[in-house]
């Protein structure tokens, strides 16, 4: 039995969307039912620890987007059954769903919103029912990379105005969305692009980015945007100090907005099934092939610049889809998922008794990143720094470690004991 650290916070997930995401569509494999995936996940478990929750996707043959209040208790009741609460909620926003893209007509636009309204109101009821108590409503623009070059700034208008729409329905639920920075979504395929998309929404309390660890990856390759890239087209992996000041640039602008957080595996290429259009390949998470040192590079967002926990939310998700069916039906794969999340909880968690902040020992009241993790930002902080410089030219709203709205992100994300702990440890 390995040794792990106090820690409670952040609250561990899985995700119920790898049973439907590139399935159930002619020539790929069959879906994973709700109760299948429910049962794998509780029935993982590592030195005595198990998951505490799951996020779920809106959407048949899981759960129908236009579910009743009855049998929303009923699924209330069997995700209580098994131990677990609910975190975040992903809303069916995309044409094939019944939703539309954010930046396609009136009709479309209507559609998008209407998906967001319905994905709200199953969110703040399964909350009212004591199932659900964090979390966000997952979006996306729900349109192709392709289709917004067409018009980029025209475009980039348009979801921000359809955003904007669909805070104003969340705002009146009670809820936040989270927009998942994705290279098979238009608008949203680079870091600068997402991060020009969340300024002009301009709704920092309500919407903000939800950052997977292996789509962001693709971000630093610039997959789908090359003149975004934060690393050579060439790169070899060779220099594990140049990736980490890519991470570095990349949650500097990226990591202020962020209110959701997947932990996931890349081998550095893209990958698409079924209905789902190519993007980061998701890979477990000891695959040889792995690009990410996970509990590392976790600490990245995890962390402010300051090296102080932000605590901006209160649970992370393993995120990994299109694995085949046989391999997520052995609980040796959730029993490693559930391993990564527990180290990374380790390094970058917290406690808490009933709601209430543990303080650490005086010579631990400062939360750092890893002395691995330190060292190497040290080493690269100054190529970082070049490199921001670099990538954001010609970019006038965009700077390096202060992005706008930063400030009223924070304000909106702090708990009042993360607050307490940040004024007696100096302000951020």
């Amino acid at each position: 039995m390995s040794n792990h650290s106090n820690n409670n916070y952040p609250r561990l997930h899985n995700a119920m969307w790898p049973g439907l995401v590139g399935k159930g569509s002619p020539g790929a494999e069959p879906f994973i039912d709700l109760d299948t995936m429910l049962d794998l996940t509780a029935k993982a478990e590592v030195d005595g620890i198990k998951f505490d929750g799951v996020d779920i996707f809106l959407f048949d043959p899981h759960i129908s987007i236009d579910i009743g209040d009855d049998d929303l208790e009923k699924l209330a009741d069997k995700i209580r059954a098994k131990g677990f609460v609910v975190g975040s909620v992903v809303a069916p926003v995309w044409p094939p769903t019944g939703g539309g893209s954010a930046m396609g007509n009136a009709e479309e636009r209507k559609k998008f919103v209407g998906q967001v309204r319905k994905g709200c109101r199953i969110a703040a009821k399964l909350r009212e029912l004591g199932v659900r108590p964090y979390g966000v409503v997952r979006i996306d623009s729900a349109c192709s990379p392709s289709d917004w070059l067409k018009d980029p700034e025209g475009n980039t208008r348009l979801v921000a105005q359809t955003f904007r729409e669909a805070a104003d329905i969340a705002e009146g639920f009670g809820e936040r969305l989270a927009a998942e920075g994705e290279i098979c979504w238009g608008g949203m395929h680079s870091w600068r692009e997402m991060v020009k998309l969340l300024e002009l929404t301009d709704r920092p309390k309500t919407v903000g980015f939800q950052a997977d660890m292996a789509h962001t990856l693709l971000y630093t390759l610039g997959y789908n945007a090359p003149q975004d890239a934060l690393l050579p087209s060439d790169w070899d992996w060779s220099d594990p100090h140049r990736l980490d000041a890519a991470m570095k640039t990349l949650t500097a602008v990226l990591c202020p907005w962020t209110i959701d957080f997947h932990v996931a595996q890349n081998d550095g290429t893209v990958k698409g099934s079924g209905t789902h259009d190519k993007t980061g390949h998701h890979c477990l998470p000891n695959d040889p092939n792995g690009k990410l040192r996970i509990t590392h590079h976790a600490g990245y967002w995890l962390h402010g610049e300051d090296g102080r926990l932000t605590r901006a939310f209160r649970h992370i998700c393993w995120d990994g889809c299109m694995f085949p069916n046989e391999v997520m039906q052995k609980r040796q794969t959730w029993n490693d998922i559930l391993s990564a999340m527990i180290a990374v909880r380790d390094a970058h968690g917290w406690r808490e008794i009933d709601g209430a902040e543990v303080k650490p020992p005086k010579a631990m009241e400062t939360v750092v990143i890893p002395k691995a993790a330190k060292e190497a930002a040290r080493k690269t902080a100054k190529p970082a720094k070049k490199l921001v410089k670099a990538t954001v030219k010609n970019s006038g709203k965009i700077k390096a470690g202060k992005p706008t709205k930063r400030k009223a992100v924070k304000k909106v994300r702090k708990p009042k004991a993360a607050k307490k702990m940040r004024k007696k440890g100096g302000k951020r």
